[in-house]
């Protein structure tokens, strides 16, 4: 039980410093493959087992979908 709860505060917390990092670097990651009509401002990656997925706006960076990637994506 120490294991699980010391891992899931591992992968949030590794989750969390990727995305804050995205601010200063948001181009880091490449375009996000499921996402239709992608203009180029929407980009994912996985970490963990987890596939994230973001879109770059002017003056923000929006997290849009945070998914374990066993599971099946939905279109969008």
């Amino acid at each position: 039980m120490r294991d699980s709860v010391k891992n899931a505060l591992k992968v949030s917390k590794d989750i969390f410093s990727i995305t804050d990092s995205l601010a200063f670097h948001p181009e880091k990651y490449p375009v996000d493959k499921n996402r239709k009509n992608n203009d180029g401002s929407y980009r994912a990656f996985e970490l963990h087992h987890y596939g994230v997925s973001y879109r770059i706006l002017e003056s923000e960076v929006k997290i849009l979908r945070l998914r374990h990637t066993s599971m099946e994506p939905l279109e969008y």
